[in-house]
């Protein structure tokens, strides 16, 4: 990846996203303290990969992944690539977030953030029409379901809530395919399920402008996740077949070809 701005806001607001200034503990879930009996409760390594799902944070996707996503949305700045950034998952806000502060500090006020999420959680698996999900947990996670109005209050504390920044609120199914939008320069994937990786897939992709980028967080720990992608990719043809790039173990993107 090439080097990114080094713009003081955006490093300041990164570190304030991931909370890297405090490092507040993780969330006391069972699953989550055998990684800290792993790593010597070293909660800075944590963060750093984003192995641990935060307290306080806006965030839980840590430092490799914010840094890829700050890197895909520059470089479609700096190369012109029209259209405008989404995120499906949005947990605290935290990723849409820095995406609104780039703009910011760009002084780019012709492009828009989506803020994609139920706002209540996950669904239940629908193992009959998506068997990848059958035994999917997720549904069960209490910690995943932020409410729209803490997320609203989570950008206004940033100073970043305002008109380019849009919320879509309900299952992916339901608001992505009648969404207005047009094209996307930027599109990260945080839908964790095969259901919700296919649903934002078959909306969305489609409006990846040339040139533009696509992340998927949760490529190497959720298997539905993973098979939604290449599901979705094996419907395109051979020419469309992108580089899939690593980011930290976890999450993955890769660049359209440009016209």
């Amino acid at each position: 990846m090439r080097e990114i701005s080094g713009d003081p806001y955006v490093d300041l607001l990164l570190r304030a996203i991931l909370n890297e200034i405090y490092l507040d503990p993780p969330l006391p879930l069972p699953f989550l303290r055998r990684k800290w009996r792993r790593a010597g409760f070293d909660v800075a390594k944590l963060r750093a990969t984003g192995q641990d799902w935060p307290s306080v944070a806006h965030s839980m996707i840590g430092r490799a992944r914010m840094e890829n996503l700050r890197f895909c949305v520059e470089t479609a700045l700096d190369d012109g690539v029209p259209g405008d950034l989404i995120e499906t998952g949005v947990w605290r806000g935290g990723a849409c977030i820095l995406m609104r502060g780039i703009l910011r500090a760009r002084a780019v006020t012709d492009r828009t953030v989506w803020v994609a999420d139920s706002f209540a959680g996950l669904p239940p698996p629908d193992a009959a029409a998506y068997p990848a999900d059958a035994g999917d947990l997720h549904h069960t996670m209490a910690d995943l379901a932020v409410p729209l109005e803490e997320v609203q209050r989570n950008f206004a504390l940033y100073g970043l809530l305002d008109d380019q920044v849009r919320f879509l609120k309900g299952w992916f199914r339901d608001t992505l395919p009648g969404a207005p939008i047009g094209q996307l320069a930027v599109l990260r994937l945080d839908g964790d399920m095969y259901e919700s990786t296919t649903d934002a897939l078959r909306a969305l992709y489609h409006k990846v402008a040339p040139g533009g980028f696509v992340i998927v967080d949760d490529y190497h720990v959720v298997p539905g996740c993973k098979a939604a992608v290449h599901d979705h990719l094996a419907t395109l043809p051979a020419a469309a077949q992108p580089e899939i790039r690593e980011i930290d173990g976890t999450g993955v993107y890769w660049r359209l070809p440009a016209v």
